[in-house]
């Protein structure tokens, strides 16, 4: 199974300028070498069969015959290989000389495609010697080396969902790059062979210009430059090599190499393909350009040349980590204050457990209320120790408030959910889920009532790993009046209450540290015999980093269970067994589909990030819709 994957390889090859047979065996040699790590799309650089130096030879027969003689056993060494090949080659067509990527499979050329931007300022002069392609209308059919094929704007076919559409050099420099009208024709995958030149300060544009034009198309995009080897008459050439995805370099190659360098990606197909049936700039919007076929086999895949994020909510650059959270912690309290504000509130009441999900909310409502300019004592800190709460959560709630200045109050709501039991006639000594239910149903009515009686706004603490899950008493800890934690996930929550750790005073810092090294729980059930923590919400539901794993690529990408467990085992390579992992996926599947019901009348909340499971927004379910396709 190759779970939607195309392995696809850039090269930056040894040559020689008009040696086009020591630039055929090079080539040959870079197939072998893709072949032998079961690549299914190599990309050679512009012009590679002649080298892109050649300058006035192009005009010379003797050059062009050797070529294309060159470009024949090329394409018939494909022949078997089960790999598609592009090439650089000048191509004669009714008078005029194409500088064209030929698309080698299965023995034949399978299509030649034309540069429509001729570059021809500062160092360029191609125009001296090439046409451009925007001659070609539609693809047109010719008789070349032997091989009947055709030539123009045209777009392949490599089998399991992949379509490839080719570019090259210039024309992604230009304001509106061809890859953009193959990608709306169906282009999934952009091959761009280039020539680029090296000066001081290029390389980066040069990156970000593949990065984000594979962003706005929704695409994987492999670059391959030409190499050092060229002519230096007036020009380096350093042999740049990317492969990118929606915006993301998977793989790119050090320039000023002086041998054939090559990298690898393993693209995944699937995933393009689903952001784009969610992205409507896609629909119906194709424009006529021809589909040739060019199939390969696409068998299994290793994901060998694939990083697969094993925590995708938390960026693992420190810096970029620091800034999301600045960002993160910026719109959950901005949104709070505008809510505050519109609602004319006097400020805010939030329940403080001494867990993380409680700590962020009351952190946000602190900073919500430097941003209205109201103190800290206008936010009421309601800690209700219950049957479960232990002394050090319970202190470290106090703590913590009176660190920040927050007005506390204190509920102790064990007899009122010992006399509910009693009307209910449920027994006190069975610890079921209606005890720990009761528990979290009186808290929340406590903090609705709170709220009424001081004229604030009740601020929800859930997270949105416990929407994903269900893990919430509905109409108990699932209901606020707002709810500035229902788009960050878990794994990102104790990053945040981190980062403000980090720009806090001391003593505040410090209970926010011990906080952050309390395990997670509900704390619904009674603390063991040395009064520590007994219900540990991950013993119950499992690692929330596997099933945030799970979240982010079943919204985002909708990815199948079979998927979500290969990508699981790269990501965590050795840490979770496939059963452990195939375990908790269908824990996830389950759960998250029994527990819309809670989800489909959450209260408004703001969007931080890019998945989010909002009602109103990013994600609309049946309340009734059936997992059994999802975990068979």
């Amino acid at each position: 199974m190759n779970y939607g994957f195309l392995r696809a390889a850039a090269a930056s090859l040894k040559l020689k300028p008009a040696d086009t047979e020591f630039n055929k065996n090079e080539i040959i040699k870079a197939i072998d070498e893709a072949v032998k790590n079961e690549t299914r799309l190599l990309v050679t650089p512009e012009l590679s069969v002649t080298g892109y130096t050649c300058a006035d030879l192009f005009f010379s027969k003797a050059l062009y015959n050797s070529a294309t003689s060159a470009l024949v056993e090329i394409a018939e060494y494909t022949n078997g290989k089960n790999i598609a090949v592009l090439v650089g080659v000048p191509v004669e067509y009714k008078n005029s000389l194409y500088n064209c990527a030929a698309v080698l499979v299965n023995g034949v050329v399978a299509g030649l495609v034309p540069k429509i931007h001729i570059a021809n300022y500062n160092e360029f002069y191609e125009k001296r010697w090439f046409a451009s392609g925007a001659d070609f209308k539609t693809a047109q059919d010719i008789e070349f080396c032997g091989f009947n094929t055709k030539i123009g704007p045209q777009l392949f076919d490599l089998g399991d969902g992949a379509i490839l559409g080719v570019e090259l050099c210039e024309d992604l420099w230009v304001p509106c790059p061809p890859s953009g009208e193959l990608s709306l024709s169906g282009a999934n995958i952009i091959a761009n062979l280039s020539a680029s030149d090296e000066y001081a300060s290029k390389a980066q544009y040069r990156r970000e210009l593949v990065s984000n034009q594979s962003a706005r198309c929704i695409c994987g995009y492999a670059y391959a430059g030409a190499s050092v080897f060229e002519s230096t008459t007036d020009l380096l050439f350093g042999g740049a090599l990317f492969a990118a995805e929606n915006g993301t370099v998977l793989a790119e190659g050090e320039r000023f190499q002086r041998k054939t360098n090559i990298i690898y990606a393993d693209i995944d197909v699937e995933k393009i393909n689903t952001l784009r049936v969610k992205n409507m700039s896609f629909e119906n919007n194709s424009q006529q350009v021809e589909i040739l076929d060019a199939k390969v086999e696409n068998n299994s895949n290793d994901l060998k040349f694939r990083y697969v994020d094993a925590h995708p909510f938390v960026p693992d650059n420190d810096d970029k980590r620091r800034e999301r959270c600045r960002e993160i912690f910026s719109i959950q309290a901005g949104a709070l204050a505008k809510r505050l504000e519109h609602v004319g509130s006097t400020g805010a009441v939030v329940g403080i457990s001494g867990g993380l999900d409680s700590t962020l909310a009351l952190l946000v409502c602190t900073k919500a209320m430097s941003l209205l300019g109201k103190e800290n004592s206008d936010i009421l800190g309601v800690t209700m120790p219950g049957f479960g709460t232990t002394g050090r959560t319970y202190n470290n709630a106090l703590k913590l408030m009176n660190c920040l200045g927050v007005t506390v109050r204190e509920v102790d709501i064990k007899e009122a959910c010992m006399l509910h039991m009693r009307d209910i006639k449920h027994d006190a000594d069975i610890h079921d889920i209606t005890y720990e239910n009761t528990q979290a149903r009186e808290r929340t009515q406590v903090l609705f009532d709170l709220a009424n009686k001081h004229g604030k706004l009740l601020v929800g603490t859930g997270d949105l790993s416990e929407l994903a899950m269900g893990w919430c008493t509905y109409n108990g800890d699932h209901m606020s009046m707002y709810g500035v934690n229902a788009s960050v996930p878990k794994t990102l929550v104790r990053y945040l209450v981190d980062y403000v750790a980090s720009v806090s005073e001391k003593d505040t810092a410090d209970v926010l540290y011990d906080i952050l090294d309390t395990p997670v729980s509900p704390e619904l059930l009674p603390p063991d015999e040395n009064g520590n923590i007994a219900q540990k919400t991950e013993e119950n539901i499992g690692p929330y980093e596997l099933h945030d794993f799970f979240l982010y690529n079943f919204i985002r990408f909708g990815f199948s269970k079979e998927k979500l467990i290969r990508l699981a085992l790269k990501a965590f390579d050795e840490k979770y067994s496939e059963d452990t992992v195939e375990k908790w996926a269908d824990v996830f599947i389950k759960r998250f589909f029994i527990s819309q019901f809670k989800r489909s009348c959450v209260p408004d909340s703001p969007k931080v990030g890019s998945v989010s499971l909002s009602p109103r927004g990013d994600w609309r379910m049946p309340s009734d819709a059936s997992f059994a396709a999802f975990i068979k």
